[in-house]
């Protein structure tokens, strides 16, 4: 990018949210770009190919709420396939360590638990959401590992009003091309530029001024979408009557939600679709999808802090915590067939240092003070913006086209 180019429209990041408004914004016939730090589109949504060469979501792969999601029927209508198999997060394959009884007595607790949260929505004070578990049950830890893969951490740093607000259908489907792939299809005929950092947004007469680790870009309208990691921590330079912003996403960290994905050499002993907890006592566990779409892989998924540590130790790590797992439910025998496939260490990538946003108690606010539109210059966008569909792809491309919408209203 030569120094002073012009735009009308730079949008700052190429996930869900960018792709949403470029799209919306291009078919407008505006003249937008798309300015992406990665050497790829897609953001926390990135699909690659197993070593058996089958499609694998490192990040997103849900279509959460997907009877009103706004991306399956755009998907299907570009030919794309969507698998509406029912996952079976809540059942345990076998009753292995869980049995039947068992798994009755924790939906229930945890139906307590969403009830007694769903009662202190009204009350006039927000606090964690851990205050509203029922002291020493049993299935607290359960519950908490429970919030480390919705939230990304445990319940504790997790604001009661914020997870109030969630809204979501229960249907939730998939995409076998993966749907980090789907969403790149989407930037078809779109304008990109890759590997450029936008280091800061500076006022000029009538529109603003990108400093970029390729140039500088003179635009009118500029639509900001970096996670709240990057902007909490400053990396954007911004003016300072945005300083709310900073502190709004301060308010909303990114929790950490990992996986590790496991080749089967014997897949017959796993059932294509199946679940399992690793353990039921503790909030220290992974949470298994077996032979997803029928494919010879076991996919685990950990979060919170638990992710967070076995991020730290390294490469492999999880593998291993996954294996001694799944070694205390079916036994050495089974397990000596399962090798690694690969991992995800999206504490430590560098453009976006978590997975998706929760509020921190007493923070639920902070997603509609980083999604007002304070001028004619900056519009907001991201999963960590929207009010009720946060930490999601579909959330995040719903806030995209808010953002081009109000950009539009501009004139």
């Amino acid at each position: 990018m030569s120094s002073m180019n012009h735009c009308d429209v730079a949008i700052v990041g190429a996930g869900a949210a960018g792709l949403g408004a470029a799209t919306r914004l291009a078919a407008a016939g505006r003249s937008v770009v798309l300015l992406e730090a990665r050497d790829r589109l897609g953001g926390r949504a990135h699909t690659v190919l197993s070593r058996d060469g089958a499609p694998i979501d490192l990040g997103c792969e849900w279509l959460h709420s997907a009877d009103r999601n706004p991306l399956v029927p755009l998907f299907e209508s570009k030919g794309l396939e969507v698998n509406r198999t029912r996952p079976r997060w809540d059942e345990q394959e076998g009753n292995r360590g869980f049995t039947k009884t068992e798994q009755a007595e924790f939906a229930a607790a945890f139906d307590a638990f969403d009830d007694r949260l769903e009662a202190a929505s009204k009350n006039a004070t927000d606090g964690p959401a851990s205050a509203y578990l029922e002291p020493g049950c049993r299935w607290n830890g359960l519950i908490d590992a429970i919030s480390s893969y919705y939230n990304g951490t445990e319940f504790e740093r997790v604001s009661a009003f914020d997870y109030g607000r969630y809204v979501d259908t229960g249907e939730n489907w998939r995409l076998p091309g993966g749907y980090g792939a789907a969403l790149v299809s989407l930037a078809k005929g779109l304008s990109y530029r890759l590997n450029v950092r936008v280091l800061a947004i500076e006022d000029r007469l009538g529109g603003s001024v990108l400093r970029t680790s390729a140039g500088d870009l003179e635009v009118r309208h500029v639509v900001v979408t970096l996670p709240t990691a990057i902007l909490a921590q400053g990396e954007l330079k911004l003016p300072s009557r945005y300083a709310a912003k900073i502190e709004a996403a301060a308010g909303l960290p990114l929790g950490l939600a990992n996986k590790a994905f496991l080749k089967l050499g014997n897949p017959e002993p796993f059932s294509e679709e199946g679940h399992l907890f690793g353990r039921i006592d503790r909030a220290a566990t992974g949470s298994y999808n077996l032979r997803p779409f029928g494919r010879p892989l076991i996919e685990a998924f950990f979060g919170g802090r638990h992710a967070a540590a076995l991020e730290t130790e390294g490469p492999g790590a999880m593998t291993a915590f996954a294996l001694e797992e799944l070694r205390g439910l079916y036994g050495s025998d089974i397990v000596k067939t399962i090798t690694p496939d690969c991992e995800t260490h999206w504490g430590q990538e560098t453009f976006s240092r978590g997975s998706y946003s929760h509020a921190l108690p007493g923070h639920a606010e902070a997603r509609r003070i980083l999604a007002e539109r304070l001028d004619d210059r900056i519009a907001w966008a991201g999963e960590a913006t929207h009010e009720s569909a946060f930490s999601t792809a579909h959330g995040a491309w719903e806030t995209g086209l808010r953002a081009a919408e109000e950009i539009l209203s501009l004139g």
